[in-house]
């Protein structure tokens, strides 16, 4: 199940991260090396996560490697190590839709986001070079807690893509 596309304004926020260059056939790596390292930082480090833990997809080229980040927005950012990285999730216009139901979905639900960008002319915050696509910003979060929510049929995700201004 999904909710209709809706546009929401969300603030500039504090994040931690873990990058990662993978092929589509890596796209768990990020969840299982990355999560836990944030999770552990953000432990040592006394921070109070704002929310569910996301990938940020800052370059996609389907057919070879996207830039990932494994993040999670924070309450303040601490110092930066070789692993996990600091910054801000940029404020401004979102297009999302939150979908209920297994992530092997996303792809499909991703391109239904993406055709009602171009249907409604509202285009995301995003460049090309080549075969590469850059975004400013584009969340998938993981609302989901697979330790309470072990069935990944009832998993629900949110999609926030920033719109150009």
């Amino acid at each position: 199940m999904m909710t209709l596309p809706e546009i929401t304004i969300r603030p500039a926020q504090s994040y931690v991260y873990v990058p990662f260059t993978v092929t589509m056939r890596q796209m768990q790596r990020p969840a299982s090396e990355g999560f836990p390292l944030l999770f552990d930082y953000i432990a040592r480090h006394g921070l109070t996560p704002i929310g569910a833990p996301f990938y940020n997809y800052r370059r996609i080229n389907m057919a070879e490697t996207l830039d990932v980040e494994a993040g999670i927005a924070v309450d303040h950012s601490g110092p930066e190590t070789d692993s996990v990285k600091v910054g801000t999730l940029p404020a401004g216009r979102f297009m999302g839709l939150t979908w209920h139901g297994h992530p092997d979905a996303l792809e499909t639900v991703t391109g239904m986001l993406i055709g009602w960008s171009e249907l409604t002319r509202q285009p995301f915050d995003r460049h090309s070079e080549g075969k590469d696509d850059f975004f400013a910003c584009r969340l998938e979060i993981y609302e989901s807690d697979p330790a309470e929510v072990p069935d990944m049929q009832d998993w629900v995700t949110t999609l926030a893509f920033r719109l150009a201004d």
